[in-house]
């Protein structure tokens, strides 16, 4: 949630504030707020689509020194948008306002964006971190408030609306946790930080009660509530000055006793047709500030995650788990509950469509094993022709948000409408998930076997995006792709001891060599946005490859994004190739390294036809295509190309086989 302009209206009266030092606590942390701000504290970029390594290097450091302190962080996420989805307009809003600060990056404006993998490189830091953390079914605020308030803790967040909650242990903004700056004394390390003060900010304005405090959240238009409501209202309150608003509406809260008398008050002042709708308003938005029923100590002593709204949506307990240790993204709760989902803007072409697109064929098999499960459990009938139900899905149209409906793939056995059902998924033969997986990435098994396994899921979505992305990849994004993945593994290396004993002089001179490149080249801060809408739709497809992978059980092994992708590598090989082609041999000194290259360079190869990247002479017939797209655009949900249609055709035929 929120409450817009409440954060800089606290913050500019420091008062409200006491000087605490953090050590040998416990620290409930909202995870949201602090991958989004490690993310942009740790310079990593994010115009090049991410680079996930410092940022999970950031990650690293933040919780070695609250270890260090004696600090027993536990880190809560939100989940999805939950059934009633009262903040669609809140998220659409939001979604408008990522794709202008993505159109203004990508015309070298200022702005930031957060990459689109961000949050699964955040949740895999935390898994390598061993740091406990749990991913509620809905927005996650009332459960991190019920939970400091269990064990008497502070709660670390961005968030305004933690200003409201009622907190044992108070509320540590992260702009004011200084966690660069640990500091020592006879009784051991701390870190420096603020805690609000509830009762000094409501002395401020006379006999305010902290109960009345929700009601003025409300009333300021959080996340859930239309500040235009009371737009009247609050005009009458309103005083002279810098946060007027703010300062009489609370001034006028403080003559009440509770929030029922002065919501009655405010009900009294509005004409009689708003006043029934207002009341329900009301009533639903103060619900958002009371305590949580869900027990999260449980999940994290046990291992149970207990959740009404999350048992009444008929998701198997498999699922409901696997949600709530983070082993689902949100997308999964959003599909089944609600048939929609948001499709996160990145900096690209905004003249193409969206890069989304090309990992369509993707995500219709995952609404496939999604809504077959979700028809069942509510007992809605499929349409006459026997098609599954369509997902919404708000995405980039040119330089607007708009929502289409996308046919969730009609699955084979054994996991169509004959076979097994979601429940049962877990029982489903290894072998056949895997086979569902790559069949929809068009790649064999035994394209794939002289590849590590940790890489096999990403070299077959780098299969898959060479055939399908639009326009089509050439070579140079190909080669920058694979050249950055084994930088990946030349860093995993180096950083492991048990791997650096293998060829440890080979790897430290092409290490050393890396290095200096980096150095020498991508000081280079030109930017090629059509290099860069090409690796966007790789991320894309990336990411439901990932989710597609996860919702079957891991048949691959998940890579590691802070050893996969790093935007800067992969632009600036790009950019060398086209100049210098011998950057290709920068790994020549590490004889392992080079023939991981040719091995994944290799396999891609033998995954497209033998004529894929020779440039195309038919001028007219290119012409013509262009033309046909831009029809295309205009009469569907975007301009899915006729390569990805391709990808899509008979892509499962070999699963009828049996095992």
């Amino acid at each position: 949630m929120g409450v817009p302009g409440l954060t800089g209206f606290v913050e500019e009266c420091g008062a409200f504030f006491a000087e605490l030092r953090v050590r040998d606590t416990k620290l409930v942390i909202d995870g949201s707020s602090l991958y989004y701000h490690l993310f942009f504290a740790s310079a990593a970029d994010f115009r090049r689509g991410g680079d996930y390594g410092p940022f999970a290097a950031a990650v690293d450091e933040f919780f070695a020194v609250l270890r260090s302190c004696g600090v027993a962080a536990f880190v809560v996420l939100d989940g999805g948008r939950g059934a009633a989805d009262r903040k669609l307009g809140t998220l659409r809003e939001r979604a408008a306002e990522r794709l202008c600060r993505a159109h203004g990056l990508s015309r070298g404006e200022g702005g930031r964006v957060l990459p689109l993998l961000a949050r699964h490189a955040f949740v895999q830091a935390l898994r390598r971190a061993a740091v406990p953390f749990v991913q509620c079914w809905a927005e996650a605020d009332r459960e991190v408030a019920a939970l400091a308030n269990r064990w008497g803790c502070p709660v670390l967040s961005l968030d305004s609306d933690f200003f409201i909650f009622e907190l044992a242990g108070g509320y540590c903004p992260l702009s004011a946790f200084r966690w660069r700056d640990v500091r020592a004394e006879r009784s051991g390390r701390y870190i420096p930080a603020r805690r609000f003060q509830a009762e000094s900010f409501c002395g401020r304005f006379g006999q305010l009660r902290r109960s009345v405090l929700p009601l003025f959240a409300v009333m300021s238009g959080n996340d859930y509530v239309d500040v235009t409501e009371f737009e009247g209202f609050l005009g009458k309150v309103r005083l002279p000055g810098r946060h007027g608003r703010a300062r009489g509406l609370l001034g006028w809260l403080a003559g009440f006793a509770g929030p029922e008398e002065a919501a009655d008050a405010v009900l009294k002042r509005l004409g009689g047709r708003r006043r029934d709708a207002v009341r329900e308003l009301l009533r639903a938005a103060l619900e958002d500030y009371a305590p949580s029923h869900v027990n999260l100590e449980e999940f994290f002593l046990e291992g149970r995650y207990r959740c009404e709204e999350a048992e009444a949506s008929g998701l198997p307990s498999w699922l409901l788990g696997a949600l709530a240790r983070g082993e689902l993204a949100p997308l999964v709760a959003n599909v089944v509950t609600l048939r929609s989902t948001f499709l996160h803007v990145q900096v690209e072409d905004m003249r193409r469509p969206s890069a989304h697109c090309a990992a369509l064929p993707i995500r219709r098999v995952l609404y496939g094993l999604l809504l077959r499960a979700a028809t069942r459990a509510d007992a809605q009938p499929q349409s006459q022709s026997g098609a599954l139900p369509a997902v919404c899905e708000f995405d980039r149209v040119q330089k607007s948000v708009k929502k289409t409906f996308v046919q969730a793939a009609s699955l084979p056995a054994p996991f169509g409408e004959d076979g097994f059902s979601l429940a049962k998924l877990v029982e489903v033969p290894v072998s056949h998930r895997q086979l569902l997986l790559l069949e929809t990435l068009g790649v064999k098994m035994s394209l794939l076997e002289s590849v590590p396994a940790h890489l096999q899921l990403p070299v077959a979505v780098t299969c898959y995006w060479t055939r399908c992305s639009e326009p089509k990849v050439n070579l140079h994004h190909l080669k920058a792709l694979l050249l950055m993945i084994v930088s990946g593994e030349l860093h995993r290396i180096t950083d492991d001891p048990e791997l650096t004993v293998l060829h440890p002089e080979d790897n430290s001179i092409a290490y050393n060599e890396f290095l200096k490149w980096k150095e020498e080249k991508l000081q280079n801060k030109d930017f090629d946005l059509d290099a860069a809408h090409g690796f966007c739709q790789w991320q894309c497809c990336l990411e439901m490859g990932l989710y597609l992978n996860q919702l079957l059980c891991s048949p691959l092994a998940e890579p590691d994004l802070a050893r996969l992708y790093s935007g800067t590598v992969v632009h600036g090989l790009y950019r060398d190739l086209k100049s210098t082609p011998s950057v290709e041999n920068v790994f020549s000194s590490s004889p392992k390294l080079t023939e991981l290259y040719q091995v994944l360079l290799n396999v891609v190869m033998s995954a497209v036809s033998p004529d894929f990247f020779q440039k195309k002479t038919e001028v007219k017939s290119e012409s013509r295509k262009k033309k046909k797209a831009s029809k295309k655009t205009k009469a569907v949900r975007c301009a899915v190309s006729e390569t990805q249609y391709l990808c899509d055709v008979n892509r499962f035929a070999s699963l009828s086989m049996d095992d």
